[in-house]
C-alpha cells in the first residue's frame, strides 16, 4: 500500500487511497514553521489489524526528520504510538 502525502503549508494529510477514495488517513496542522500537530487518525475497518495506523505515524516521523521539525501527537492514537515507540522521541 502506498502512503501518499499532501501539504499546503497550513494543513497536511498522509493517506492511503483505494479506487480514488481515502481508506486511511492521518491529518495534521502546522503549529508554526517547525512543528506539526497530528490531530486525527482514521483507518477503514477493512484495514484494521494490519498496522496501517502505525505506518501513517511512521511516515509523519520520517517527514519530520527530513524537515527538521517536531511533532505534537494530539490525537489519542498517535499519542499511543509515540508512547510505545521510543525511537520516535527525537521528533517530540
Amino acid at each position: 500500500m502506498e502512503i501518499k502525502h499532501k501539504d499546503d503549508s497550513e494543513n497536511g494529510i498522509f493517506y492511503i487511497e483505494q479506487h480514488g477514495e481515502p481508506i486511511a488517513e492521518m491529518t495534521y496542522v502546522w503549529a508554526n514553521k517547525d512543528r506539526i500537530i497530528i490531530d486525527h487518525t482514521q483507518v477503514d475497518s477493512s484495514l484494521k489489524g494490519q498496522g496501517v495506523g502505525q505506518q501513517l505515524v511512521s511516515k509523519a516521523v520520517e517527514f519530520a526528520r527530513i524537515k527538521h521539525i517536531k511533532i505534537v501527537p494530539a490525537c489519542s492514537f498517535a499519542k499511543r504510538v509515540f508512547e510505545q515507540t521510543p525511537q520516535f522521541n527525537d521528533v517530540l
